[in-house]
C-alpha cells in the first residue's frame, strides 16, 4: 500500500497540538514549544521522505514480481499450450503467427508502442489486428 502523505500529516498534526496543550499547561515557554515544533517537524519530513521512497520501492519490487510471472509464456506454442478452452484453442489456431504474437507481448505486459518494433507493424495495424481477433472471438464464443 502507498504512502499517504496526508494522513500521516494529519495525525502528526493531532500529536503535535496534544503535545503542546500538555507543555503549555506545565508553563513551558513558547519559544522553546517553537523549538520543539520545528525539529519534529525536521523529523517528520525525514521520516516522511523514507516512508514514501520504501513505498515507492515496495510498489516497484511488486511490479517486478507481476511480470516475472506474466513472462513464464516465452513463445507463442507456449501461449496455445496453456489455454484450456477447447472452443478458444480452434479459434486462436486460425489466427496468424504475427497476432499471435501480439497476444503474447501483451500478455507480457509490453505496450502497444513497444511491441510495433518487435513485430514489424504500425501500431494501427496492431489495433487493427486486435480489434479483428476481438470481433472474431465474440463471435465464436
Amino acid at each position: 500500500m502507498a504512502y499517504n502523505n496526508g494522513r500521516e500529516n494529519r495525525k502528526w498534526l493531532i500529536w503535535k497540538e496534544a503535545e503542546e496543550k500538555i507543555l503549555r499547561e506545565h508553563g513551558v515557554d513558547e519559544t522553546t514549544i517553537e523549538q520543539i515544533r520545528t525539529d519534529d517537524r525536521a523529523d517528520f519530513n525525514s521520516n516522511r521522505r523514507f516512508y514514501h521512497w520504501t513505498s515507492d520501492f515496495g510498489e516497484y519490487l511488486e511490479g517486478m514480481a507481476d511480470r516475472e510471472q506474466n513472462t513464464e509464456l516465452k513463445t507463442v506454442a507456449d501461449l496455445l499450450d496453456e489455454i484450456e478452452d477447447e472452443t478458444l484453442y480452434r479459434a486462436l489456431l486460425t489466427v496468424d503467427r504475427r497476432t499471435l504474437q501480439i497476444i503474447l507481448l501483451k500478455m507480457q505486459g509490453y505496450s502497444t508502442k513497444e511491441i510495433a518494433p518487435l513485430v514489424g507493424l504500425t501500431t494501427g495495424a496492431i489495433y487493427a489486428r486486435l480489434d479483428h481477433l476481438r470481433k472474431k472471438l465474440r463471435k465464436i464464443l
